[in-house]
Order: structure tokens, then C-alpha cells, then sequence
């Protein structure tokens, strides 16, 4: 199977497994209003690249998919969270989300602020709830994708964003301090999904380092992949708005290396992925492939 239809497949098994969470009874109980604004940053499009990452990498050390599968949803409950609450006015000031309304632009922004809490919280609870998954793993999990989602992490590279953006701090950004955000903001929540699977397989400490290595890696090559895209896009084929980076002045990769050096920066990094996979030889096939496909992504 070539690698898009796989991560296809993959999706749209994903995307029915969030229907039957979003539908069962962990949210029983909740208004109707908030469900409908949950479903709708949850449902109906993205690539789900985060969840394959984690039934992929879960598939190297053979672990069932049933074991990976709330890991996997985890992941993307966190990131749907993330995106509903970074296109509010008062973050990123997106109205457009993979081709259709934000979830603050659909409903309003408390409503946005809520569902991505309710997201968050579901992303815990289904992990702490996994029977599958032995207790001490569990804890493992969960600890490790807090991290991975918090100050130290996705919130702490978002802050820097915001800070740069509103409080013009710092003045000048270089290249150093866009890498340490970008690493934080996008890349800190790939590489525990990279993890994931060495964590549900208890894989020894070297085997485990190389997957967070190359998940390092291609979150680095995701974001170069994303600037890139808000320069050369159109908003149509990436779902979202383009060419706000250069409009509001923002300091990004593109911007300060220029779009040679950063097509460069972006094979080296690519290269440097597929490096890390090599311990585990022809096993790491799809994950080779995946990172070509986030380098030459179109949306």
C-alpha cells in the first residue's frame, strides 16, 4: 500500500473512532451546545498525522492497534484542543480551519474556549480509563504527553509565539529562538507521538531515544514544511489562510533564512529524520515515507 492511501485509511479509521468517543458515554452529560462545538473540531478533515505516528511507531514493536488506539486518539484530541483554542481572536485571529469555520468563528469564542478544554480533559481521561494498557504504562503515557502539551511544551511554544507577536519580545528574533519555539509549540507533541510506541512497548532506552530523535526531526521539517507553505500556498489547496506570517511581520524560518536556504534546511532535516530510523531497518519503511510525505505536504 503506498504511503498516502495507508495514512488515508488511517484517518478515516481514526475519524471513526472519535465519532463512537464523541457519541459514547465519556460525554454522556455534556451540553448540547458544547458537544456540537467539540465535533466540530474534531470531525471531518485533517490528516491525523500525529494518531499515525503513534499507531506506526506502536507497530514497530508489534503492540495491537487496540493498545495504541487511546494513545493515538489522545494525541489528537490534544491537537484539535490546541487548534480551537490558537484560532481564537485573541491568539492567532484564524477564521478559516481546514476549509471551513473555526470553531470560535462557528459558534463564539467562549464556546471555543470550552470545547477545547472539554478536548483536553477527554485526552487524560480516556488514557487513565485504557484497560488494555498496563497501569504503570498508563501512567507513563500520561505523564509523558503532559509534558509534551504544557508549559515546558506545546502551551510554553505558544507563549512564546503570543509574546513575540504582542509584546514584540523579544525585538529581534533570531533564528535560534524561532527553532526553540517552533520546538516546543509543534515539534514537542510530534515527538512524544513518535514515543508512544516505544513507551507501550516498554522498548529499551536506545530504541526509545532514536524515536524521539526522529520525531524531534520531523516536527523541525513539519514547521519548515508550514512556513513554507504560508509563503508559496494558496489558501484553497491548505484549507487555511496564507501569507499572514509576511503581512503581520512575523519572524519565521522562511522569513529569516530566506526560501532557498529553508528548502535546504528542510532536506537536511528530512535526512536527518530518516537517520535516527536506523536501528530499526526495513521495519521503519512507513515512517521513512512519512517523512518525505510532512516535506512535500501541500496542505
Amino acid at each position: 500500500m503506498q504511503f498516502r492511501d495507508k495514512l488515508l485509511k488511517t484517518a478515516g479509521n481514526i475519524e471513526g473512532a472519535l465519532v463512537a468517543l464523541l457519541d459514547g458515554p465519556h460525554l454522556a452529560n455534556t451540553p448540547e451546545r458544547l458537544l456540537k462545538a467539540m465535533r466540530h473540531a474534531m470531525l471531518g478533515g485533517g490528516k491525523r498525522l500525529r494518531p499515525f505516528l503513534v499507531l506506526e511507531t506502536a507497530a514497530l514493536f508489534d503492540v495491537p492497534e487496540a493498545e495504541a488506539m487511546a494513545p493515538a486518539l489522545a494525541v489528537e484530541l490534544i491537537h484539535g484542543y490546541s487548534l480551537a483554542h490558537d484560532d481564537l481572536p485573541s491568539m492567532d485571529n484564524d477564521t478559516q480551519r481546514r476549509g471551513r469555520p473555526t470553531v470560535w468563528a462557528a459558534f463564539d469564542d467562549w464556546t471555543a474556549i470550552l470545547a477545547g478544554d472539554g478536548l483536553q480533559a477527554l485526552a487524560f481521561q480516556i488514557l487513565a480509563d485504557c484497560n488494555e494498557i498496563a497501569p504503570a504504562t498508563r501512567v507513563k503515557l500520561i505523564s509523558e504527553l503532559a509534558k509534551a502539551s504544557g508549559a515546558a511544551g506545546m502551551v510554553g511554544g505558544q507563549a512564546m509565539d503570543l509574546e513575540a507577536d504582542k509584546l514584540n519580545h523579544p525585538q529581534e528574533a533570531d533564528a535560534t529562538h524561532v527553532k526553540s519555539l517552533q520546538a516546543m509549540k509543534t515539534g514537542a507533541i510530534i515527538a512524544f507521538s513518535c514515543e508512544a510506541g516505544a513507551i507501550l512497548a516498554d522498548a529499551p532506552a536506545d530504541q526509545r531515544a532514536a524515536l524521539a530523535s526522529y520525531g524531534r526531526h520531523l516536527g523541525y521539517a513539519f514547521q519548515i514544511a508550514d512556513d513554507l507553505l504560508d509563503v508559496q500556498g494558496d489558501a484553497e489547496t491548505v484549507g487555511k489562510a496564507v501569507a499572514k506570517d509576511a503581512a503581520a511581520g512575523k519572524a519565521t524560518l522562511v522569513s529569516l533564512m530566506g526560501i532557498s536556504d529553508a528548502q535546504s534546511e528542510l532536506s537536511r532535516t528530512v535526512a536527518a529524520a530518516k537517520a535516527a530510523l536506523a536501528p530499526f531497518g526495513g521495519k521503519a519503511a512507513t515512517l521513512l515515507a512519512a517523512a518525505d510525505f510532512v516535506a512535500e505536504r501541500d496542505s
